[in-house]
């Protein structure tokens, strides 16, 4: 099929969509519905490749469809027109077609204007219709000459202890977890001393959202659970063993937990499985809190092993994983409600820091009060839009800031070969890379370019990190700290990784962290995170590449997020900030502040002053701030952590208990850079207490409709925990991009939080109804499940359908009509097909004795030679047969052509299926038509 310009194209569609669909609805049909028309290129043809719309009025589904199988992965497939979420689509099971309920009136007001439709995982591009992203965009300047090394840190974590490690397994009946209908393994692989003294602590490793199952000696892999005969279970779980060994040598007890049954099932899951992978985590440590009570009941695994302590445990979790750890590490502080649940027991040990790796964080709630060290991969293919780095910046303001949380950049790093069990040459199963490398490489991340880093490489430096977030979380050592918060010092272990940090939390007192109530005047303006209106976002659309601090969430704008945009073209351009009211720098050694500035440009300066609330200011010193290597297809707009001693501020007696203004002038020609925050530093770590938190989780009700009056429900919001604390409250507004978003003050007992939902009933078949609402932690809340609401089921019969001819037997020339008949309305359209199947005898109309441009409207390409309409190759010859919402009938047409051939009547006989409110093909009646010759 020829290309057609898409902005016209899909303009054109959506237009005709537009024009017969029945208005704005509300209904969002359950996805898995099949085809009216054929996928792909004998699909629409006037959407771009591989895209078509299905059905119409509250039935419609936007569908994408690949060239090939889409590899399992852990970041979320979303649906964009232009820079506009239009939703996250459900997989099917080819693993190529993904399809998303359109049934509320957005998707002409998102598309009719021209924008482009993408798929994206991650932020990473899935289809490759279109001009490539770099035709696009502003081109970042090119890989700059890496930085010297870091100073070595006098003590480095990745060197292995003097304990001989011990090996094995353990495999125990598996358990159920809410939601899921088949039961999830409970398996693990465990490393540790064989002659360490006393108990020892405990790290556990929860792999993420990969493929479950393979077939031996070929390239198959599925995400089925269980696994079908013939088929093994993809050892995930064994692909941290390096960094098992190393921790397993100084002196910790390791285990790897698998989780396939989770991966093979979380698409059942609101919130992607995190409350699953939470609750299978605490599975494990409550076996083996009974185990570290009666050893002797322990796997063999578990006692050549030296004795485990649970009183101080570390969770490592890769990407899926990842999420699964944070949320383990809150629900032991505070227990989930019991029916989201799949742990009721006691908590009998304490999670002291956690190390998510790539990880996703759907539900944007990080555990504040537990410690963390979250690794971006500068190349990851996966979750590419490094959203981990909410697990930091997510925590400012929530609680009282005394656990460190740490983010760590490595340079060249993917995604998948942190685990050897997705490193080709390294599994068992078949393995990607999943940076993707096409015609052109990319210059930072293709493989063999001087900044992306081997298998063997990026394993090493996980390991030596992991390990370092061991030393300092569990044990406590200090001198591993200038590793992970920002000081500037690397791990010799890890080279030649180039890996970079910065943190929040710890020793930091907060001084300007950009919101509504700071003021910027000078060269900059505050700028928001996310918002799709240019004016207003930090980044602009077309800056080549992106930013993990500006990973979209659930909703573009998001209120709440926001940083200081800087922009000059000449040195001495001064930036101000001010704080609404004066901030405390007296207990600092320095000001520590989070600086953006573009990829690959080099030795961007500020001079650096604070102003007191009486109007002195002191400069305090110059700071310089170098880009990461990035390209157009990776998160490098990174900030950078720099500190200016605050000793220039102390000399001039600044009343640094009472600082109202931060100055930054920058000293190069033209730039840009975006301020995150800035803090007061002093080195060290403060003691982690768990402070009294609300905890805040949204359930999903489903009730029927009914068959008469008016009820009203409410969606579960349900408040645990301590204290009070505030929440930002999003309430989407059924059938239009329109959410709204308020601050909300909760406490335990308490329902703050009331969103009524008014259902009236009828006896008319209809689809499901979701009202939806979710919750972001602001500050004295810990979040668990973020997202729910109320839907509204069907309750009522699919009306039956009939087919009487209109016109069934015509002359050449004439319009074969049918009419397809509801035996009462309905409040959803009721999806048909009409499909074709060969005559019981005679001649079969083909595709020369019908209209060829009605043809061409509806299979994108007319076969060369004449071919029976049962007979056309790609799917077939597929006509909509849908009776809209509120309507009782619709006819379906077959228009014909008159030629001066001589032939005998030729006949037609087609197949009509319907849908059900489950998208279940519900087979209908067959009927024929004649066409007589017409010379």
């Amino acid at each position: 099929m020829i290309r057609v310009t898409r902005g016209v194209a899909i303009a054109a569609a959506l237009l005709a969509l537009a024009a017969v669909s029945p208005g704005a609805a509300h209904a969002q049909p359950s996805p898995g519905a099949p085809s009216a028309t054929a996928p792909g290129r004998w699909g629409n043809p006037e959407l771009p490749e591989g895209w078509q719309v299905t059905g119409s009025g509250t039935g419609r589904q936007l569908v994408w469809t690949a060239s090939e199988p889409v590899r399992m992965g852990d970041a979320r497939v979303e649906f964009h027109a232009g820079d506009r979420l239009l939703g996250r689509p459900v997989a099917q099971r080819d693993g190529r077609s993904f399809r998303l309920p359109l049934g509320d009136g957005r998707v002409e007001s998102a598309l009719v204007e021209g924008a482009q439709l993408r798929v994206t995982a991650g932020g990473r591009r899935l289809d490759d219709a279109g001009p490539a992203r770099s035709a696009r965009v502003r081109p970042l300047a090119p890989v700059a000459v890496p930085e010297a090394p870091l100073p070595a840190n006098p003590l480095d974590p990745g060197k292995p202890g003097r304990y001989r490690t011990v090996s094995g397994e353990y495999d125990l009946t598996p358990v159920r977890l809410p939601g899921f209908p088949e039961p999830v393994e409970m398996r693990a692989s465990v490393v540790g001393p064989a002659d360490a003294p006393g108990k020892r602590p405990v790290a556990l490793f929860l792999h993420g959202r990969h493929g479950t199952c393979y077939t031996p000696g070929s390239e198959q892999e599925t995400g089925d659970w269980p696994c079908a005969a013939g088929s093994l279970p993809i050892p995930s779980h064994q692909g941290y063993l390096r960094a098992q060994r190393l921790l397993a040598s100084q002196g910790y007890v390791t285990l790897s937990i698998s989780a396939n049954g989770i991966n093979g099932q979380d698409h059942f899951a609101e919130d992607g499985g995190a409350q699953a992978r939470s609750s299978l985590v605490r599975q494990h440590l409550a076996r083996w809190a009974d185990w570290s009570a009666h050893r002797a009941s322990a796997p063999a695994a578990v006692r050549q092993a030296s004795a485990a302590d649970l009183s101080r445990v570390l969770l490592v979790g890769h990407s899926r994983g990842g999420e699964g750890v944070n949320r383990a590490a809150l629900d032991s502080v505070t227990p989930p409600p019991a029916d989201q649940d799949g742990y009721r027991g006691p908590v009998r040990w304490k999670i002291r820091g956690t190390v998510p790796i790539g990880p996703t964080i759907f539900g944007n709630n990080p555990a504040p009060d537990v410690p963390s060290m979250t690794i971006l991969p500068g190349c990851d293919g996966d979750v590419s839009d490094l959203q981990g780095q909410n697990f930091v910046d997510g925590t400012r303001g929530v609680s009282r800031g005394a656990a460190l949380h740490s983010a760590v950049y490595v340079v060249g790093a993917n995604h998948n070969f942190f685990n050897s069990e997705w490193t080709p040459g390294q599994a068992k199963a078949p393995a990607f890379d999943d940076f993707w490398t096409d015609e052109t490489p990319d210059p930072v991340c293709s493989p063999g370019t001087r900044t992306r880093l081997t298998a063997e490489q990026q394993q090493a430096a996980g390991a030596t990190y992991i390990a370092a977030a061991a030393r300092l979380f569990v044990d406590g050592d200090d001198r591993v700290r200038p590793l992970l918060d920002g000081t500037g010092r690397r791990a010799p272990s890890a080279d030649p990784a180039r890996v970079l940090t910065h943190a929040v939390g710890a020793h930091r007192t907060p001084a300007f962290l950009p919101g509504p109530s700071v003021t910027v005047s000078g060269g900059g303006r505050l700028c928001a995170q996310v918002d799709p209106d240019g004016a207003r976002s930090c980044l602009p659309t077309d800056a080549g590449g992106a930013s993990p601090h500006f990973a979209v969430w659930e909703t573009a704008p998001e209120p709440g997020r926001d940083a200081v945009a800087l922009e000059w073209s000449r040195p001495g351009t001064p930036v101000t900030v001010r704080s609404p009211r004066p901030v405390p720098l007296a207990g600092s050694d320095a000001l520590a502040l989070r600086l953006i500035v573009p990829p690959n440009t080099t030795g961007t300066e500020f001079d650096v002053a604070v102003t007191d609330a009486s109007g002195r200011r002191a400069p305090l010193g110059r700071a310089r701030v170098d880009g990461l290597p990035g390209t157009e297809r990776t998160a490098s707009y990174w900030a950078r952590e720099v500190r200016v001693p605050l000793a220039a501020a102390r000399a001039v007696r600044l009343d640094l208990k009472r600082i109202v203004g931060l100055e930054l002038i920058p000293r190069a020609g033209a730039g840009r850079a975006w301020l995150m925050d800035a803090w007061g530093w002093r080195p060290g770590l403060p003691v982690v207490r768990q402070e009294p938190l609300a905890r805040v989780d949204v359930g999903r009700l489903q009730v029927s409709e009914g068959d008469s009056g008016v009820r009203t429900y409410r969606v579960p919001v349900r408040v645990s925990g301590q204290g009070s604390g505030q929440i930002r409250l999003f309430v989407p507004r059924p059938g239009t991009d329109e959410v709204t978003s308020r601050i909300v003050t909760v406490r335990p007992g308490r329902h703050d939080i009331d969103l009524p939902v008014e259902v009236r009933g009828n006896t008319r078949f209809g689809y499901e109804v979701r009202h939806d609402a979710f919750v972001k932690a602001v500050r004295g809340t810990a979040v668990g499940a973020h997202r729910g609401g109320v839907s509204v089921l069907n309750d009522d019969p699919l009306p039956r359908v009939s087919v009487t001819p209109v016109a069934d037997d015509v002359a050449e020339g004439g319009a074969l009509t049918w009419r397809v008949t509801l035996s009462e309305v309905a409040d959803a359209d009721v999806m048909g097909s009409v499909s074709f199947v060969p005559p019981a005898g005679g001649t079969e109309l083909s595709t020369a004795d019908v209209d060829r441009a009605w043809l061409q409207e509806r299979i994108g390409e007319v076969p060369a030679e004449p071919t029976p309409l049962s007979g056309i190759p790609f799917g077939g010859l597929n006509l909509d047969a849908t009776v809209p919402a509120g309507a009782t009938s619709t006819d379906v047409t077959v228009p014909t052509v008159k030629d001066d051939v001589s032939e005998p009547t030729e006949s037609l006989r087609a197949r009509l299926t319907t849908y059900d409110g489950a998208w279940e093909p519900v087979p209908g009646p067959e009927f024929t038509g004649s066409v007589r010759d017409g010379s």
